[in-house]
């Protein structure tokens, strides 16, 4: 990571969050404090964006102005404590502890064993290869709410392992035998995974606070409810996406018989499953029992266990048992970081609404809409489309979450929309929008770094991607969703 201070962009970004504060007139129905805030906020996103600094940093930055500013109360006090309150949401150390707990399957090698495995069972042809790390996607993402730790920590090294032993690579200019169409589709699978439960990528808990804030808690989305409702289109965008990128940019080594040998070769040196592996698919499993709600349906709801305490749970069992140390946890920076930036973009994100902001923002998102004179599917759609495909000016989802969704969600409520469907929707469009550029996540630019994909291969395979995605979440989706009874 790069910690330089970027000058010349925070200039940019000064200027930026200077001028809606003092120059930019305060719109009618939205107040000083309000709108102050927002400059901030905006500033905030700028700097994000801008990678003025690490995120972390800014984040802190973020905090103290806004407690310097007094913007959401001018008692000094008062000030500091709205500036940190965003440090005591559950979701936020649900997803530090979650992201501790994955730090477990690279210290064991679990994660490369059952990449390894699923190639060994199925890679006899490149599609299987394929299918087979988009089955190791699957089955370690609801433990990984870190998309980048799964998709170019562990998915991505095995993707290339596998690459290189067909001797496929930029160097020599055979990227088109098996590489290109691999990082393709392995790393399209990233988005698909991260869309299929809370816990698979760190901004999915921030949608599920927006959700219950615009609804006054009257939605709130279970873990459960959110795995329930993303299976059925999440199977099917995997069965289908190997085979569209196949259809576009087909490899030319369509048969690996070796590839299960390399894989099994692989597994011979990591040798039998260790007691560590053993005890952390233990705690995997625990983890989704609990997660899933099993107890209270069988016992009834007085076992009903909040996510972020099962996830301790986790956590306490791995460190009992000394799979992961207390100095694993310490030194597992990328916690520690997300729980500092999401803490201060929630706070803001909080604050916002509490002033008003987000209900005039969806306020005039409504009424520009209601001028178009169609009924709230039409206005659905338009609003996921305009949300999904703003994210080409976005390099962070965290980022693009944050602005834009609580707004777009009132909106939709605004004009009629289910509040289930409109949840649903809009949160599958929230991963699925990785899919875009090369910059759209973290994952991407790990994976369009290793040179087997043009940009503008890139590009065209995933907006091709996100035609195919979205019409699976809206039509199977919603059809699932209202047999589920959703809405």
């Amino acid at each position: 990571m790069n910690d330089q201070f970027r000058v010349f962009p925070a200039f940019i970004v000064l200027g930026i969050t200077l001028s809606i504060w003092f120059v930019i007139p305060i719109p009618k129905g939205v107040t000083p404090e309000a709108w102050h805030l927002l400059a901030l906020f905006i500033g905030t996103i700028a700097a994000i964006i801008a990678k003025v600094m690490p995120i972390g940093a800014i984040a802190i930055i973020s905090i103290m102005l806004v407690a310097l500013t007094g913007v959401t109360n001018p008692d000094p006090k008062l000030a500091i404590k709205d500036a940190l309150s965003g440090f005591s949401s559950p979701l936020i150390w649900l997803i530090g502890i979650a992201i501790l707990i994955s730090r477990s399957l690279a210290k064991t090698g679990l994660g490369a064993r059952i990449g390894y495995y699923f190639i060994s069972l199925f890679g006899k042809k490149t599609i299987g290869i394929s299918y087979s790390l988009a089955i190791s996607e699957l089955v370690i993402a609801p433990v990984t709410p870190s998309n980048t730790a799964r998709g170019g920590g562990i998915i991505h090294p095995i993707m290339r392992s596998i690459a290189s032993s067909f001797n496929s690579s930029k160097e020599n200019n055979s990227e088109k035998k098996i590489a290109k169409y691999l990082a393709l589709s392995s790393y399209h699978m990233n988005p698909i995974t991260s869309a299929m439960f809370i816990t698979a990528t760190a901004p999915n808990p921030l949608v599920v606070k927006f959700v219950a804030d615009a609804t006054g808690l009257a939605l709130s989305i279970t873990w459960a409810q959110w795995a329930l409702a993303m299976l059925l289109p999440g199977l099917v965008c995997i069965a289908l996406t190997p085979l569209v990128v196949y259809a576009l940019y087909p490899p030319e080594i369509k048969h690996t018989p070796d590839a299960p040998l390399f894989a099994k070769e692989k597994l011979n040196v990591m040798g039998k499953m260790s007691k560590n592996e053993k005890i952390t698919i233990g705690v995997f499993g625990l983890l989704l029992f609990l997660w899933a709600g099993v107890p209270s349906m069988i016992f009834g709801s007085e076992f009903v266990l909040h996510a972020t305490t099962v996830a301790m749970v986790g956590l306490s069992i791995l460190l009992v048992t000394n799979v992961l140390t207390w100095e694993d946890v310490l030194n597992e920076k990328s916690a520690w970081d997300t729980v500092t930036w999401f803490a201060a973009l929630v706070m803001m994100a909080t604050y916002l609404n509490k002033l008003g902001l987000i209900k005039w923002f969806s306020d005039l998102i409504e009424s520009n809409i209601l001028n178009l004179g169609v009924g709230w599917e039409l206005s659905v759609a338009v609003l996921v489309l305009v949300y999904f495909y703003a994210h080409y000016f976005f390099a962070s989802t965290t980022a693009h979450i944050t602005a834009m969704f609580g707004a777009f969600y009132t909106a939709g409520l605004s004009l009629g929309a289910p509040p289930m469907f409109l949840a649903l929707m809009l949160a599958g469009a929230s991963s699925l929008m990785m899919s875009l550029t090369h910059y759209a996540t973290g994952t991407s630019p790990i994976v369009f770094g290793s040179g087997y994909v043009t940009l503008k291969e890139w590009w065209k395979m995933g907006f091709v991607l996100s035609v195919v995605n979205l019409a699976i979440w809206t039509l199977l989706g919603g059809t699932w969703w209202s047999v589920l009874g959703y809405w």
